[in-house]
């Protein structure tokens, strides 16, 4: 929701978000068992505002399929289009928002959670070996300087929820070339200040009854502070 709060704010208004191109796809990391909420978030929200989602991910690390079909039926209601590929190149072509982050696929989380339940240690260890291996094999899948001429105009907003593996910085390869990341700090600095509000907002309306109510009784009202 943070997400899509920045995007509202760069794009002018949730009436300038239906039709744009978002490309959200896997991208290389050097760790391993990273958790599939941001894909799986993007693809059941972004759908909803009319923006067209493409989800990119090498063969094997598939999202949960009830999310997809959420996504899928949020393009029957609201008039988006929701469109797998196994193709980074595909997605990123004339993108006007670009995600790339790196996840497990889903049934290496459901192994892992069974490990975990079993006490496993052997099997958690031998299971990320076999993911980093995994990993290693599409080290290609990163946003690179290339990757992003592909975009629409070659100025796709690079979104990321952080800590972004950073080629060169962090990592000596991973989900993001250092020059891009670099170049899109204030942009990146804006998408993450949102996420406070959005808990409170989160935390507020789990707490009040009338939200709406509350809301404007307080515009109304000469206090400058309220506690609940």
């Amino acid at each position: 929701m943070a997400d899509m709060l920045h995007v509202i704010h760069y794009f002018g208004g949730v009436e300038n978000l239906k039709g744009k191109k978002v490309a959200m796809t896997w991208a290389y990391s050097p760790s391993y068992g990273k958790p599939l909420s941001v894909p799986q978030g993007v693809i059941g929200l972004f759908t909803r505002f009319g923006m067209d989602v493409t989800l990119a991910h090498p063969e094997g690390y598939d999202v949960f399929p009830e999310v997809e079909e959420v996504a899928r039926k949020n393009c029957e209601k609201y008039g988006s289009k929701f469109h797998k590929t196994n193709d980074m190149k595909e997605a990123f072509k004339d993108a006007d928002i670009v995600y790339p982050k790196s996840w497990a696929p889903f049934k290496a989380m459901e192994e892992r959670s069974e490990l975990y339940v079993k006490g496993d240690q052997k099997g958690i260890d031998e299971l990320e070996q076999r993911l980093l291996a995994q990993n290693a094999e599409h080290k290609d899948w990163t946003c690179s300087e290339e990757m992003m001429k592909l975009t629409k105009d070659g100025k796709a907003l690079y979104l990321h929820c952080l800590p972004a593996d950073i080629s060169g910085l962090s990592c000596p390869e991973g989900e993001v070339d250092n020059s891009v990341f670099d170049r899109y700090l204030v942009p990146l600095y804006k998408q993450a200040s949102y996420k406070p509000y959005i808990i409170a907002a989160m935390i507020f309306m789990s707490q009040v009854k009338d939200p709406v109510g509350t809301l404007m009784a307080l515009d109304a009202s000469d206090n400058k502070r309220k506690m609940f």
